[in-house]
């Protein structure tokens, strides 16, 4: 029933930026929205969170980098990712957080993102 759909992933150069988009479908209330990020032989790592309070949530390593956005009357949610670095390299996944009609979260397929040196 939930669907989520992400775009804007690929390949850059150090330097260069790049704008994730994720799109949630279905008849469902969202509370928080984020990227999550995961590079071979590391752990998943939160990227950002957006809060239906508004509040955000960057991690350490990208803080002043990425800006996490939303877009609540199209349910969708953008990371607009700035400077990019070799170790932004990662399978980036898209979350969200749903309160109605259940609660429960939703895992986007994730979307490459390559930055070469």
């Amino acid at each position: 029933q939930v669907q989520l759909v992400e775009s804007g992933g690929g390949l850059v150069q150090a330097g260069g930026s790049l704008r994730l988009s994720c799109s949630a479908s279905g008849t469902i209330f969202i509370n928080t929205m984020g990227w999550y990020r995961q590079a071979p032989g590391k752990q998943r790592e939160l990227v950002a969170l957006s809060r239906s309070t508004g509040s955000t949530n960057y991690a350490d390593s990208v803080a002043g980098r990425f800006t996490i956005s939303r877009d609540n009357t199209k349910r969708t949610v953008f990371l607009q990712m700035n400077s990019l670095k070799p170790d932004d390299t990662a399978v980036y996944v898209c979350n969200v957080a749903v309160s109605w009609p259940t609660s429960r979260e939703y895992w986007g397929q994730g979307t490459q993102v390559t930055v070469s040196s």
